[in-house]
């Protein structure tokens, strides 16, 4: 029997590719990605604090609406107090639920990236024309919204078909947040042409590491900065990409947003020797730096 591989990128070692700075002549780009979500009540997936239970599942409902109600705008307050920028992964329901989340995060400059329609669906399973009917809805609303379309995508858990990099390339996309195979940016092949893969973590991850692995939030700080000091050192040998993946019921939570504090807190006081930067800036400089596949 054969092996089957991955067709949408070929094996790469980091220590055998081409070399460059990101702006500044920085070595290391650190990002803060905000997953601000949306549930449907009564219907659908939703993240779960305890097994679920029979719909309405009024307990996790509620924990994950804590997100829009307190906790994005006790984040949103440690964010300017660190003057920290931020990228917001948005399910394009929030445009209906609660504007004015997105209105704040447009207020300070920070990116406006595509986290699908909402977190009560994932496309894994979907038929083609369904999926590429999602992605131009949730793509639309933000358009229209914001004047512009998004220029990034990471699907609600992190869900994909085998069609989707080829759907996200036909609807305009330049960068896609699903795969975390890498700690540089690197070329998905797609039916359209190349589409550039920018590193999301799973480690540095509140959701997969907090909920996923029961890991207390001293822990994941904990996580956060050895990772942020070790990737300093190995950013001499190659530009390297860190980024921080908080979500607003999480890390929200006040015990947890006094441990997050401790990282804002060394991301500020260092930020000379990185560059502190959204996900968008970080695909733009890459796509320049690192030749496409033809």
């Amino acid at each position: 029997m054969s092996l089957r591989l991955n067709a949408r990128y070929q094996y790469s070692a980091i220590t055998e590719r081409a070399d460059y700075c990101w702006p500044g002549e920085k070595r290391l780009a650190v990002y803060v990605a905000l997953n601000v979500e949306q549930y449907r009540f009564g219907e659908g997936m939703i993240e779960e604090l305890v097994p679920a239970g029979a719909q309405p599942d009024v307990l996790n409902y509620s924990w994950c609406d804590y997100a829009i109600r307190v906790g994005v705008w006790r984040i949103l307050d440690l964010l300017e107090e660190f003057r920290i920028p931020a990228t917001l992964l948005v399910n394009s329901d929030l445009y209906a639920a609660c504007p004015e989340v997105i209105e704040a995060f447009r207020a300070r400059g920070d990116e406006i990236a595509c986290h699908g329609r909402t977190n009560s669906e994932r496309q894994a399973g979907m038929a083609e024309a369904d999926e590429r009917a999602l992605i131009d809805e949730a793509t639309r609303n933000i358009r229209e919204h914001e004047g512009q379309a998004p220029r990034g995508w990471l699907g609600p858990w992190i869900s994909e078909t085998s069609a989707t990099p080829d759907l996200l390339k036909a609807a305009g996309y330049r960068y896609l947040l699903d795969w975390c195979s890498d700690d540089q940016p690197f070329w998905l092949r797609t039916t359209g042409g190349p589409l550039l893969a920018v590193p999301y973590p799973q480690e540095l991850n509140d959701s997969s590491t907090i909920i996923g692995r029961l890991t207390s939030a001293a822990e994941f700080v904990g996580l956060i900065l050895d990772s942020f000091e070790e990737m300093l050192v190995q950013s001499a040998l190659q530009p390297l990409v860190m980024g921080i993946a908080l979500h607003a019921h999480i890390s929200g939570q006040p015990f947890r947003l006094k441990q997050l504090r401790r990282v804002f807190t060394r991301l500020d006081a260092t930020r000379q020797r990185y560059w502190l930067t959204r996900t968008g800036s970080i695909a733009e400089h890459a796509a320049a730096e690192v030749p496409a596949p033809r």
